[in-house]
């Protein structure tokens, strides 16, 4: 029988069958002895153990098409970063590392904001124009209003997509909104510190439709750039892109160096003020890290 991977916790996978639903399985032992892990994500061919049991052995992974590192998960197309617009206030720097780590990994990126019954218009529109201007599509939403639910609908369809974002901006709220069979715990926020509870505790791939899926991670408050050289950064930063070619110096990094053209993009507001004081942030935070790496 074929199936797909859901979820994975201590050492069973749950992988659904489209016919047949649910079946709770553990990997043959050649897995363990090849040092191959199941992702949650992956296509598989399993074994049933026990129809009334709906138990089972996994004995053939699917090829990739692609891997996540974090989260660890397999066959993704795409990536949607939530965050609210006030209740929590947006972090833009953790926003744009999350869409670095996308860019590493190649996966396209969609930008959504939640709650936006609480922002003003010149908010929306400044939230649209950063992150529209730097090429992402961006939705803003109110799942508290359920306005905005068929917009994500769309851009969903079809996809597996890995929703991502910190705790307590209604990423729940959204994924239950969007799907009736699994409604997923919903975290309050926290009155004095304003910041959710952690309310997803594994990577949990959830069916919308038959071709549809999401893939629910745990929130986070804090994501580090590793491993990548400062001079790499600018790479990952989209709308610089066509700006360089009218930079005076080949290999100019963006920071203080005479006639570059994203410099002037950014003087000329061609790109957001925004997006590039948080370059220039993780910038020096990578150079940071190298001076004392040696």
């Amino acid at each position: 029988m074929k199936g797909r991977i859901t979820k994975g916790i201590a050492g069973f996978y749950y992988v659904y069958a489209v016919e047949s639903g649910m079946y709770e399985c553990r990997p043959k032992g050649i897995f363990r002895k090849e040092k191959i892990k199941p992702l949650v994500g992956d296509y598989v061919e399993f074994e049933v153990l026990d129809e009334m049991e709906r138990t089972g052995v996994i004995i053939q992974i699917a090829p990739r098409k692609n891997e996540l590192i974090r989260p660890a998960s397999s066959n993704i197309d795409q990536a949607m970063v939530i965050f609210a617009i006030e209740n929590p206030r947006p972090s833009f720097s953790l926003l744009d590392r999350f869409l670095i780590m996308m860019e590493r990994q190649r996966i396209p990126s969609i930008v959504c904001f939640n709650k936006r019954e609480l922002a003003t218009q010149e908010e929306l529109e400044l939230l649209y124009r950063t992150y529209s201007q730097a090429g992402y599509p961006v939705l803003l939403v109110s799942a508290r209003r359920e306005e905005g639910v068929e917009q994500i609908r769309q851009v969903l369809k079809g996809k597996t997509t890995v929703v991502a974002g910190p705790s307590g901006v209604g990423k729940s709220t959204i994924t239950n909104l969007l799907q009736s069979e699994i409604c997923m715990e919903t975290g309050e926020i926290s009155r004095k510190l304003k910041r959710g509870r952690h309310t997803t505790r594994h990577a949990q791939l959830i069916a919308i439709d038959g071709d549809t899926y999401l893939m629910d991670t745990p929130g986070f408050s804090a994501m580090a750039v590793e491993d990548m050289g400062k001079e790499e950064l600018k790479s990952y930063f989209r709308e610089f892109w066509k700006y360089e070619e009218e930079c005076r110096f080949q290999g100019c990094v963006h920071i203080s160096e005479p006639d570059c053209g994203v410099i002037r993009a950014v003087r000329e507001k061609k790109i957001s003020p925004i997006r590039y004081e948080d370059y220039k942030e993780l910038y020096e935070e990578l150079k940071e890290k190298e001076k004392r790496r040696y």
